[in-house]
């Protein structure tokens, strides 16, 4: 569970909608955020430490910024955000930045970014994607899906050009959903997928892909983030991604992975009180930070947290 300033634009995108594909429509829901974070002790919202020591790790510009591509416009930086993919609601005074899932319609007169599951398939929709394109499902030596057991997600088989430019069709098909409903960016989420491929996948496979879907982005006049895989960080500015979002990178001292490519164009989403204060101490003076609840609820919810430095 952030970009250059509040030149702020909303960006009229005209794009093809809906998703290029044939068969039954694909079933919609979300999922929960994409990382798991550290045990917390405390399940109700706290206010951010002040008494820890802040990274080390450089919060300034990179040296060799990404292309900047003709009406891509990134997210403003150092704002209020908020992370609505489980469900929409009307965002709270103050907010900037709102990411909600594609199936969703953009919050008026803010930046809008669009949520894409793009490298493995939500839960419910694991009978379409076998129904449709069962070629295009990773499978082990044995045939059997290979499962992502954090969350219960079909892999999607990324490991030769021919299925990551099938792949890139269907994916480029809901960008291009998202630029027609008004979003500013997207976010293709499971850019780690790899690494839960049991080596059958590997980073260059998410990068090759990744290419593919930053292309359609750029041309459907939208900012890309890249979703967390802090590794990636500096092959992922120069493949093209505009900023990052990053879960759980003050849990895991990743920030500064990202900073050190991104710069301040850094969006950081905590989970646990512990994680919002680190990133509060590291990096509120340059960052956008909030913390959701695991499971990105609504107001109403006994779940629901939403706080920021």
């Amino acid at each position: 569970m952030a970009r250059p300033r509040w030149l702020f634009l909303l960006v009229a995108c005209l794009a093809l909608a809906g998703c290029a594909t044939s068969g039954t429509a694909l079933p919609q829901t979300r999922p929960a955020a994409t990382r798991t974070p550290p045990p917390t002790t405390s399940a109700a919202p706290m206010a951010p430490a002040t008494t820890q020591t802040a990274p080390a790790e450089p919060t300034t510009k990179p040296a060799a910024p990404a292309p900047q591509h003709q009406r891509v416009i990134p997210p403003p930086t150092h704002v209020r955000f908020d992370y609505q993919i489980g469900q929409p609601y009307p965002p709270a005074a103050g907010v900037r930045v709102v990411t909600r899932d594609r199936t969703a319609s953009p919050a008026p007169g803010l930046y809008d970014i669009c949520y894409v599951n793009a490298f493995q398939a939500q839960p419910d929709a694991t009978s379409w994607w076998q129904a449709n394109h069962p070629d295009l499902i990773l499978r082990d030596s044995g045939d059997q899906p290979v499962i992502d057991q954090n969350w219960n997600e079909l892999l999607l088989d990324i490991s030769t050009p021919a299925k990551r430019t099938a792949l890139a069709a269907i994916v480029g098909g809901w960008l291009d959903g998202c630029a027609a409903s008004g979003f500013n960016a997207v976010e293709p989420d499971n850019l780690d997928s790899w690494t839960h491929s049991t080596g059958l996948l590997t980073s260059d496979d998410a990068l090759a892909y990744a290419r593919l879907l930053i292309a359609r982005a750029h041309a459907d006049g939208l900012a890309i983030a890249q979703k967390n895989a802090a590794e990636l960080a500096g092959a992922g500015r120069a493949a093209g991604f505009d900023f990052a979002v990053a879960e759980q990178c003050a849990d895991y001292s990743e920030c500064g992975s990202y900073t050190a490519s991104y710069g301040d164009e850094v969006i950081v989403i905590e989970y646990s009180a512990a994680g919002l204060s680190a990133a509060c101490t590291g990096w509120g003076a340059a960052l956008t930070v909030v913390r959701r609840d695991l499971d990105v609820t609504a107001p109403g919810s006994s779940d629901y947290v939403d706080q920021a430095c």
